[in-house]
C-alpha cells in the first residue's frame, strides 16, 4: 500500500497521469530511435563527419532534449512504481528515491550539456 509520504514522491501524484506520461513518453522514445535508425540506413557510409552534422541542426537537438527529458520522466515512474510496491522499508526506500533522483538529475544536466555545450 502506498502511503501519502511515497505518493509526495510520484511524478504527477496522480496515478492515470503517471500512466499516460510514461506511455506518451514511451512513443517519443520510440520515435526518436526510429529516426536515428532511419537516418543510419539512409548514411551507410557512416563518419564522425555527417554524425556530428546530424546534431548540429536546432530541430535534432531539440528533439534529442525531448528524447532526454522523455527518458527521465519514464524511468522514474517506472523505478518508483517499483520502489513503492516492493521496498516495504520507508527509510530505504527514501534513500533509494533520493539516490535516483540525484542520479536522474545528473544524467539530465550532463546530456543538455552534451547536447547543447
Amino acid at each position: 500500500m502506498v502511503t501519502r509520504v511515497s505518493s509526495i514522491t510520484g511524478l504527477t501524484r496522480n496515478g492515470v497521469k503517471d500512466f499516460l506520461v510514461q506511455r506518451v513518453s514511451a512513443v517519443l522514445l520510440g520515435l526518436y530511435l526510429l529516426t536515428l535508425i532511419t537516418w543510419v540506413i539512409v548514411h551507410p557510409q557512416l563518419s564522425f563527419t555527417l554524425w556530428a552534422g546530424l546534431f548540429s541542426g536546432f530541430s535534432m537537438k531539440f528533439f534529442t532534449l525531448l528524447a532526454l527529458i522523455s527518458l527521465m520522466a519514464h524511468a522514474w515512474i517506472g523505478m518508483w512504481t517499483i520502489f513503492t510496491d516492493y521496498i516495504t522499508c520507508s527509510w530505504l526506500r527514501g534513500l533509494l528515491v533520493s539516490l535516483m533522483m540525484i542520479g536522474f538529475l545528473g544524467y539530465l544536466v550532463l546530456g543538455i550539456m552534451i547536447v547543447w555545450g
